[in-house]
């Protein structure tokens, strides 16, 4: 695949999976043998259930929930996308009951893709900065 077919298809990620919670595409669109690289909270599966409990759970807890690409570079069979995640929490988020609180944070992926599909991930999101918004610390 091209470079931009690799955008295109980690765009879908953050519009279609992440904005809309279309996390049945999860299967359509991550290997069977996909790599979870990112240190994840307790109780994140590894694998292909890794996004589709983070998802989850990040939906339930904030469903106004919104990334926002600020920049996408690709490069070879990778993708790295900046952005920006937005929400409210409505719901439990990590042991933390609902404070109504908006949070808004930076994250980066490093998707890599191979034959249509991602298969291997790795991130970095200011945690610290989303529990000083929730009121957590």
């Amino acid at each position: 695949m091209s470079t931009e077919q690799n955008k295109a298809l980690a765009s879908r990620l953050v519009e279609e999976i992440l904005n809309q919670g279309k996390a049945s595409l999860v299967d359509q669109l991550f290997s069977p043998d996909f790599v979870e690289n990112e240190e994840l909270p307790p109780g994140i599966p590894p694998g292909r259930e890794a996004p589709k409990a983070l998802f989850s759970m990040l939906r339930n807890a904030f469903p106004d929930f919104k990334a926002t690409i600020e920049q996408m570079i690709a490069e070879g069979d990778k993708v790295v996308i900046y952005m920006t995640w937005t929400g409210t929490q409505q719901g439990e988020f990590m042991g933390i009951p609902p404070t109504g609180n908006r949070i808004s944070i930076n994250v980066i992926d490093i998707i890599r893709i191979a034959d249509g599909k991602y298969v291997e991930h790795w991130g970095l999101m200011d945690g610290a900065k989303m529990m000083q918004q929730l009121g957590a610390m």
